[in-house]
């Protein structure tokens, strides 16, 4: 269907008219027509025939580029078939550990050894396009917090984003706090029912500005919920000094204070030791109970403005061509 959102730009279309009325209104020199017998007579009467037609022709093209020229200034647009999208209700804000331990390899994806922001990502992308209808945010947080993409409906493109962070985007330490601080203030304007965060880190908060505990405490007041993933091996064989020897990788991880932050906010705490646990981590937490939302309705719009625009170029081409032209023949003094 064809529509124009500005509309009220048509009230132009008799501007050229206007100017040209006022323009005779103050132009008192007498204008001597003669008889039309007389001009069947005149030798010049074929001559003066192409030189009206070229000049009725040329009014015309100007007069189709300015109505061209208005309606590419309505802004016109076609609209595709209406089609209804339900959204589930459910608004997440993911927020993501970036720091240097995070490239710790200690695990595996595809049967190939990798690192946790690299199994994290893996299981991820499958978590995110999974949940169409949902609106999902990312958080990046390091040694400061960032908001890489705000909730959105857009799921392939948030999950493209999640596969473009890089081990230090945002430093090198940890600001849990400052991570939970921002995914509050990204919730505030959210139903209650609405605000969750899910926080996924390998270590303990060593920067920030917020204190971990203190901004649970806050997310417990906004009625945020806060579900947290420790990540990370307990085992990992290292070459050392004297061959071989079993170390602890996450002896780093603050598995109380996720606990802490968890329980103040009303979310579960969820311990993922490869990546088979992030896979039944994400799994239980697809399961959270839907916020029912009314049914929305969403068309598809395309954008005709440049095609008016063009065409409008080409009019007053024509209509220049069309008068040199008549110039150079001599129709057109």
């Amino acid at each position: 269907m064809f529509e124009l959102l500005w509309p009220y730009f048509l009230i132009l279309l008799p501007a050229p008219l206007l100017l040209r009325f006022l323009k005779a209104v103050n132009n008192k020199t007498a204008l001597w027509w003669p008889d039309v017998e007389l001009l069947r007579q005149s030798a010049n009467t074929k001559a003066m025939a192409a030189k009206g037609l070229y000049q009725t022709l040329i009014s015309l093209l100007l007069w189709l580029a300015w109505g061209l020229l208005l309606i590419a200034l309505t802004r016109p647009v076609w609209l595709g078939e209406a089609t209804s999208v339900t959204p589930s209700g459910r608004d997440l804000l993911i927020a993501l550990d970036l720091s240097g331990s995070m490239q710790i390899g200690d695990m595996i994806v595809q049967q190939q050894p990798a690192d946790r922001l690299k199994a994290a990502k893996h299981v991820l992308n499958d978590f995110i396009t999974a949940r169409e209808g949902d609106r999902i945010g990312l958080i990046v947080f390091g040694s400061k917090a960032y908001l890489q993409a705000p909730l959105s409906y857009d799921l392939n493109t948030i999950a493209q984003l999640v596969e473009e962070t890089q081990i230090g985007f945002a430093g090198e330490h940890t600001a849990i706090g400052d991570a939970i601080g921002l995914g509050i203030k990204r919730l505030m304007d959210k139903d209650s029912e609405k605000r969750v965060m899910i926080l996924m880190t390998d270590g303990a908060n060593t920067a920030g500005r917020v204190k971990p505990d203190r901004a649970a405490l806050f997310a417990k007041k906004q009625g945020v919920k806060v579900h947290t993933i420790g990540i990370g091996a307990d085992e990992m064989v290292t070459q050392g000094f004297f061959g071989p020897k079993v170390v602890n990788p996450s002896s780093d991880l603050d598995e109380e204070l996720l606990a802490l932050i968890a329980d103040s906010t009303g979310g579960k705490y969820f311990r993922a030791k490869n990546t088979e646990d992030l896979r039944r981590i994400y799994s239980i937490l697809d399961e959270l109970e839907p916020t029912p939302s009314e049914e929305l309705w969403q068309r598809p719009q395309i954008s005709l403005f440049s095609f008016f625009g063009i065409a409008t170029l080409f009019s007053v081409f024509f209509a220049q061509a069309l008068h040199w032209y008549g110039i150079r023949t001599g129709r057109l003094s």
